[in-house]
This record gives structure tokens, sequence and C-alpha cells, in this order.
């Protein structure tokens, strides 16, 4: 029988191993294939371009500087303002396009309250950038 060994006393049972040789032959003739084609994929079309110098428009939004103390007191940029004139601010600085960012600057001992206030306020308005400035560099308990 063409399944087993020379050996005649096994009877004839299947060979139980794995020829490899077959397979590793079409590996390597696969391989050689993929070296002889890889340098022939990596042409480009040339192309002259045209030169030009240009610099992107960047446009980079203002910020607003809100302050807020210790007594709940609001600082717009510097100066003292109301909550009803921080509302009227907020809504002109929303319809601005690039709308600007409004860094929201508190006292270490302002309640909560007053900066949650402000937060809603700034979000009623449709201020959608808001970010908090702190001092790095200072270590209070």
């Amino acid at each position: 029988m063409a399944f087993g060994g020379f050996d005649q006393t096994g009877g004839s049972r299947p060979m139980a191993e794995i020829n490899m040789i077959p397979l590793i032959d079409v590996m390597l003739v696969l391989l050689v294939i993929f070296i002889i084609t890889a340098p022939l994929l990596t042409h480009a079309v040339k192309v002259d371009l045209p030169k030009a110098a240009s610099s992107p428009n960047l446009t980079r939004p203002d910020h607003i500087s809100l302050s807020i103390d210790a007594a709940s007191g609001l600082f717009w940029n510097g100066e003292a303002v109301d909550r009803a004139a921080l509302r009227e601010r907020l809504g002109v600085a929303s319809r601005l396009e690039p709308q600007p960012e409004l860094h929201i600057r508190a006292d270490h001992t302002t309640q909560y309250q007053a900066i949650a206030e402000v937060m809603a306020d700034a979000a009623k308005a449709g201020v959608t950038r808001i970010g908090f400035v702190s001092d790095p560099n200072e270590n209070k308990p």
C-alpha cells in the first residue's frame, strides 16, 4: 500500500505525519514572488507641482477674564460688574465669531454657589468655551 512504510509488520494503517516539504516549497516560492514584486509597487507618478507660499490664516479668539473675589464680586477683564451686566456681556460674547474663551479666576475662599451661578449664566447665554485659571506655584492646604 502507498500509505505505509517499508515495514511489512505494521499492517496497512495510514501515516500520521504531515509532509512539510511541499508546504515549505510553496512558502519559499511565495517569498521569492513578494521579493521580486515589492520594488515594482513603489513607483510614483512624477508631477511638477506649482510653487506657492502662503501662511494659514489663524484667527485666535480673544479670552475674557472673569474674576470672582472672596465676597462674590464679579470683575469682567478687571472692571467691576453686577450680575445683570454680566449676563448682558456674556450674551454679546456668545454671538461673536470666533467665540472667545471665558477664563474664570476665583479666589480660593469663594463659595461654590457664586461660581456655579456664573457658570449657569454663561451656559444660558451660549458660551461654550469655559476654563478655570489657577496658580500652580501657590501651595495652599
